[in-house]
């Protein structure tokens, strides 16, 4: 799996989850393209046969065929976005713009850290 979670996001996964009643589960992390760029989404789900799954801190990850690609070095953390508001976020690859210049881009996302996760389509 060419997909990472930090030990900090998995570690409040894992709460939400226990907050929740989703123990056990795994965490599904989808991905689309929209117009300005990509759309992730998580939630709490079970198995298909075409996921790719990994373990990292006690967490199973789900990430299903059409995600892949997109997914594909991004990375899952959970990290202060201002003083006291804390967040997920997606982290993808460096990527070159037009201009060759390489931007990384974080991109914030309402997850689990509220407890209520929501689904996402394989």
């Amino acid at each position: 799996m060419n997909f990472r979670v930090t030990p900090a996001a998995a570690g409040e996964i894992l709460a939400a989850a226990e907050r929740s009643g989703a123990q056990g589960m795994a965490l599904r992390v989808a991905a689309r393209p929209v117009q300005n760029g990509i759309d992730y989404g998580m939630g709490f789900d079970d198995p298909a046969p075409d996921d790719d799954v990994g373990v990292v801190s006690g967490l199973t990850v789900l990430v299903g065929g059409p995600s892949r690609e997109l997914l594909a070095g991004t990375v899952l953390d959970f990290v202060e976005i201002e003083p006291g508001r804390h967040d997920f976020i997606f982290v993808p690859p460096v990527a070159a713009s037009g201009c060759g210049v390489a931007q990384p881009g974080p991109v914030p996302t309402g997850g689990c850290g509220s407890g209520g996760c929501g689904g996402c389509s394989r």
